[in-house]
């Protein structure tokens, strides 16, 4: 499976930006989004940019994929650095009411 990451441009090169996000630097394409400028933020697919992104975008992805990855390692994200609560609870976690309220089953 393939999963867009945000990163951010760090410094450019023809046809290239350094890139860093999720704990890694890459070298990544940019040919298929056109001029960058460092702090833009890339979606990175296969070291290839596909869009360029808001900060909040890119925050927002980034909250999302640590929620996914907290759900693979049986674990609770951080709270999302805008509030709120978590975007989803495990169902083994959820009391009954939650799971009724969730599937739109009677009380």
């Amino acid at each position: 499976m393939c999963i867009g990451l945000p990163m951010q441009v760090l410094a450019l090169s023809p046809g290239h930006a350094l890139c860093q996000g999720r704990g890694e630097t890459r070298q990544v394409r940019t040919a298929l989004v056109g001029p960058t400028a460092p702090g833009d933020w890339l979606l990175v697919f296969l070291d290839s940019a596909r869009d360029i992104l808001s900060a909040r975008r890119a925050q927002e992805i980034n909250e999302t994929l640590d929620l996914l990855d907290a759900a693979l390692q049986g674990t609770r994200a951080p709270a999302p650095a805008g509030g709120g609560t978590d975007a989803f609870e495990l169902p083994s976690r959820m009391s009954r009411e939650q799971l009724l309220a969730l599937s739109g089953g009677a009380r």
